[in-house]
């Protein structure tokens, strides 16, 4: 079992950055692949990042050169660093872990947190 809790989220003005959280309970953190998903009102959740257990990291594209994922195993520990915010990376932001293969799917994965607010101010 994996409890995951995310922090960081807040209200900032487009053009900002904000960095993201996600610390888990566990003592497998490194067999997990983490994955970061985000949810605006009305919207599916949606892939924004992931990070495999050996540490090689996919974005998609409406993020792709502006957010980095990173993990710190020592800290069972998974960041999102966000750049060059625009009013539409607007949502909650969901961390999501598996013991298996952590695809782009919000299926793919086992575990989920509980979610952090990210408001972007145009």
């Amino acid at each position: 079992q994996v409890q995951l809790v995310e922090s960081g989220g807040g209200l900032v003005q487009a053009g900002g950055s904000l960095r993201l959280s996600c610390a888990a309970s566990g003592r497998t953190f490194s067999n997990y692949e983490m994955g970061w998903f985000r949810q605006a009102p009305g919207k599916e959740r949606e892939f924004v990042a992931r990070i495999s257990r050996y540490g090689l990291s996919t974005y998609s594209d409406s993020v792709k050169g502006r957010f980095t994922i990173s993990r710190d195993r020592a800290k069972n520990t998974v960041y999102l660093q966000m750049n060059s915010l625009k009013p539409e990376d607007t949502a909650v932001y969901y961390c999501a872990a598996t013991g298996g293969f952590g695809g782009l799917e919000p299926s793919d994965y086992d575990y989920w947190g509980q979610g952090t607010q990210v408001t972007v101010s145009a």
